[in-house]
């Protein structure tokens, strides 16, 4: 039989923020992300859940839709923060320090797409956050999305390596 954790020491759940489509609809990539992070929070995997991302394109912010997301799935909006200024991976976590301050967490575990959490991780780590990561399912994704997005985080992963991003 496992210890069980008390509320304090579990981590929180850092939803990193993608776009919002016109009419305040979730892209299907924020809709995996965001519910990723509910069940997480079901599970009792996380305390909190801390939805990040500014005013895209359309409204509403991204961090807005993740937290209309996850109580939608059951997540008490008590259990749900928002960080909604940010608008590139770097501004998430930066930008969600003071929320997880507040929080008292140090731990994080970061939710956004596989392709993105080694760069996702190494901002977070040097930020002073103690961060693990995971990715919710491709189910439903566009492969041609997923493969583009995928290249394009090769080059951005070195740039925020090479330029000390997160410090």
């Amino acid at each position: 039989m496992e210890p069980e954790v008390s509320e304090e020491r579990r981590p929180v759940a850092l939803v990193l923020g993608a776009a919002v489509w016109p009419g305040g609809e979730p892209s299907p990539t924020l809709r995996r992300r965001a519910l990723k992070a509910a069940e997480l929070w079901r599970q009792g995997a996380v305390r909190t859940v801390v939805g990040c991302g500014g005013l895209g394109r359309y409204p509403p912010t991204e961090a807005e839709v993740i937290a209309a997301l996850c109580t939608g799935a059951g997540v008490p909006e008590t259990a749900v923060f928002l960080e909604d200024r940010s608008v590139t991976t770097e501004e998430n976590i930066r930008f969600a320090l003071p929320v997880l301050a507040e929080l008292g967490a140090r731990e994080v575990v970061v939710v956004t797409d596989l392709y993105h959490l080694p760069r996702a991780l190494l901002v977070a780590r040097r930020a002073g956050l103690v961060a693990c990561g995971t990715a919710p399912s491709l189910r439903g994704a566009r492969l041609r999305s997923q493969l583009r997005a995928a290249l394009r985080e090769l080059p951005a992963y070195l740039w925020y390596l090479l330029r000390g991003a997160g410090r």
